[in-house]
């Protein structure tokens, strides 16, 4: 392009020969009909060309025209992906991420993706809440979290996108002198005859075994709740009721605690770093997505 052209005036060029008409690509550019024709002829003298023919009803494109309409296309594209750059940058040197933990979260990788994204872009706010898993999804879909870490024992929405954390199955733990510790496997509906000890309501591990006891029309009897897996190894390890707990959560235990694999049907806990599907997450969303998936794949 010649050195005295402006970018307005490619912009105001290229509406015209997409509208056709003068005064419909000064509506669409916001600029009168008589600014816009200005522009372009000044754009047509630095160029030395007539670039739309005006005879007619509608303008057309010359033959000039038509032979730098590809270039001005290909100028006002690499701007746009220049502005976009620039707004990304922004967003990454001021923005704020809101990220959510479903309850009792002990997930290492999580923590250790929020320690590198601070130490990366210290600059942004990061706000991290707990709440049970139904609630984080909710969250995520109407744009409260960016980003959350939660349980689930079925399917995500459509609308999330995730990166699966773990899948493990549940077991029963057990003292090594209970009746249950002969046993490598118990039937969930076995678990009714027991006092148990669980993590709060909304924990992936509760979410998936209070999931799968409302299927099977259960109705087990929670005697005790903590908010920390050591917490309710503890307590079983007292003899105060069997523990319901992941298989890594027991493995912890396994010098003090036997763990019988929950069965019949099988129950599983997954976690899952989830988000909006479809591009709609913020520049600082996006960053810390890659910094989490990072993290737990290190881990």
């Amino acid at each position: 392009m010649v050195r005295g052209v402006e970018l307005r005036q490619l912009e105001y060029f290229v509406a015209v020969v997409e509208e056709a008409n003068f005064t419909r690509a000064a509506e669409r550019v916001h600029v009168s009909q008589s600014g816009v024709s200005a522009q372009i002829r000044q754009l047509e003298r630095e160029l030395g060309q007539t670039l739309l023919d005006r005879s007619g009803r509608t303008v057309r494109l010359t033959t000039a025209g038509a032979a730098i309409l590809p270039s001005v296309r290909t100028v006002l594209d690499g701007v746009d992906a220049t502005r976009q750059a620039a707004d990304e940058l922004g967003g990454l040197m001021r923005g704020r991420i809101a990220v959510g933990m479903v309850t009792a979260c002990t997930v290492r990788g999580l923590f250790v993706a929020l320690e590198a994204f601070h130490a990366r872009f210290g600059a942004i706010e990061i706000s991290l809440n707990e709440d049970s898993s139904d609630r984080l999804i909710d969250g995520v879909l109407t744009g409260r979290f960016d980003v959350a870490l939660l349980g689930t024992a079925t399917a995500l929405p459509a609308a999330l996108a995730s990166l699966q954390v773990a899948d493990e199955a549940l077991v029963a733990a057990v003292p090594f002198e209970h009746p249950l510790a002969q046993a490598s496997a118990i039937a969930l509906g076995d678990l009714e005859r027991y006092p148990l000890i669980t993590l709060p309501a909304g924990a992936g591990v509760r979410h998936a075994f209070d999931t799968a006891c409302a299927a099977a029309g259960l109705s087990p009897r929670v005697a005790l709740e903590a908010s920390a897996p050591d917490v309710v190894a503890g307590l079983a390890e007292r003899g105060l009721g069997v523990a319901v707990l992941s298989e890594t959560m027991a493995r912890a235990r396994g010098g003090t605690l036997h763990a019988a694999v929950i069965d019949n049907p099988p129950l599983r806990s997954r976690l899952e770093l989830a988000w909006r599907a479809g591009g709609t997450a913020s520049p600082a969303a996006a960053a810390f997505i890659t910094f989490a998936r990072d993290a737990f794949a290190a881990g």
